[in-house]
């Protein structure tokens, strides 16, 4: 794969994880449209409990700054509202919105608590934490004063609405006559006329990135065309051998229990995996500096990833076999093989981007046909078609072609890829299910 096109395929990537984050952005925003916004177009939260032995409960600063709001809608502002009721049916209520300096001078002295983080679960806030600032001084009744930017009080709920304005601001709860002893049930929520748009936008452009990212991988992976003889011809230097023999007749019920014949396989196969983890990193390293990938290590990087796909084969990977597959990382008389041919040299730049950055579109699809973990997976497509396979020959004695060609194929893609990984070749795998 030649340097032009491995941009094009990193390219192609990044644009897709752009893409990712702006539709998963999108459609949160969309789904908070529809999920947690109220008749007047408020998103609010879950009833807050608040309840302390001082003379005020605050909010901590929230220093806002529009910035560049307008461009979004200049002539919708978005609006706060603090709607709540106490549960001391003597005492009325008051809340009020005042600029820091001012709210911190009318309190300073006076015991009062500042909520730091609530959270919520089920309808309320479960947990609420305060940070307690003491003092001595009795506050004068909060109704008196003239510095709030807004505020309302009275007995019941009261309801506070107050379109943001730039600068340094608290929010404060109190009785109405300033008295000691809060115990309030509240909500709050916001007005953003602007947030549908921005949802919008985000996933138009996040399906207009994920179509350029798709172009560019395309572009990128595809075939280059047939060169003449006088033109310098890149050595291939690679064919990946996928030996997949169904053998027939099948035990219709041997399936069943093959999970437990194959415990020795699995314990073993932790321990190889263990050391394929090891000697891909020493190998990464090797061809970083050497250009070169040890024998030594290729080999047997290569028969973990054959004795790993003899299992499968026999097991819920394929269940095209009843052998029982030999322990042996060596190429075997056995219906399922696989072989990479040893590279000479391989690209230094790449082994440090196609394991991870360049592989993301395959694993994306292997994901689905594994289940998420690739070839040592479960659960997946794969997984769910050689079932289906099994039960029909439990019924019919007969494995059905059309279902195991596929499961094959999507096991020879996902070999594919881990040969790729294993930083074994530098051919990009190809999008397919065949040879």
């Amino acid at each position: 794969m030649r340097a032009g096109r491995v941009f094009l395929v990193a390219l192609g990537v990044v644009f897709m994880l752009i893409a990712a984050g702006l539709l998963a952005g999108g459609g949160a925003l969309m789904w908070g449209e529809g999920a947690l916004k109220d008749s007047e177009g408020f998103y609010t939260t879950r009833a807050i409990q608040v309840t302390r032995d001082s003379y005020a409960i605050v909010s901590e600063p929230a220093e806002i700054d529009l910035g560049p709001a307008w461009i979004l809608d200049w002539n919708k502002p978005v609006t706060v509202r603090v709607e709540a009721s106490s549960n001391q049916p003597s005492k009325g209520l008051f809340i009020g919105i005042a600029e820091r300096a001012a709210a911190s001078a009318y309190l300073t002295g006076v015991d009062h608590d500042e909520v730091t983080e609530f959270h919520l679960r089920g309808r309320r806030a479960d947990r609420v934490e305060y940070r307690n600032h003491p003092g001595g001084s009795s506050p004068l009744a909060p109704i008196s004063q003239t510095f709030w930017v807004a505020s309302v009080h009275g007995p019941g709920t009261q309801t506070l609405k107050w379109n943001l304005e730039e600068g340094n601001y608290l929010l404060v709860l109190m009785n109405e006559d300033g008295s000691r002893g809060i115990d309030v049930q509240g909500t709050i929520g916001a007005r953003v006329p602007w947030l549908p748009g921005l949802g919008i936008g985000l996933l138009l452009g996040g399906i207009a990135v994920l179509v350029a990212g798709i172009v560019l991988i395309i572009l990128g992976a595809r075939k280059s065309p047939p060169v003449s003889q006088a033109s310098e011809v890149e050595p291939s230097g690679y064919s990946f051998v996928f030996k997949a023999e169904i053998t027939e007749p099948l035990s219709p019920w041997l399936w069943l229990v093959k999970w437990f014949l194959l415990i020795p396989h699995y314990i073993v196969l932790a321990f190889l995996w263990a050391g394929f983890m090891i000697s891909w990193v020493i190998a990464l390293l090797a061809i970083l500096f050497t250009g070169r990938y040890p024998r030594g290590l290729f080999d047997y990087n290569l028969g973990v990833l054959r004795w790993t796909w003899r299992v499968g084969f026999y097991s819920y990977q394929a269940l095209g076999t009843d052998e029982y597959p030999p322990f042996t990382l060596r190429r075997a008389d056995y219906p399922a093989d696989l072989d990479v041919p040893y590279p000479e040299r391989l690209s230094r730049g790449l082994a440090l981007v196609k394991w991870w950055l360049l592989a993301i579109p395959h694993y994306i699809v292997i994901a689905f046909f594994q289940g998420g973990g690739g070839q040592r997976s479960g659960g997946g497509l794969v997984f769910v078609l050689a079932l289906f396979g099994a039960i029909a020959l439990l019924f019919t004695g007969r494995y059905p072609k059309g279902i195991f060609d596929f499961v094959i194929g999507m096991n020879r893609w996902t070999y594919r890829v881990a040969a790729y990984a294993a930083l074994m070749t530098d051919r990009y795998p190809p999008f397919r299910l065949g040879e």
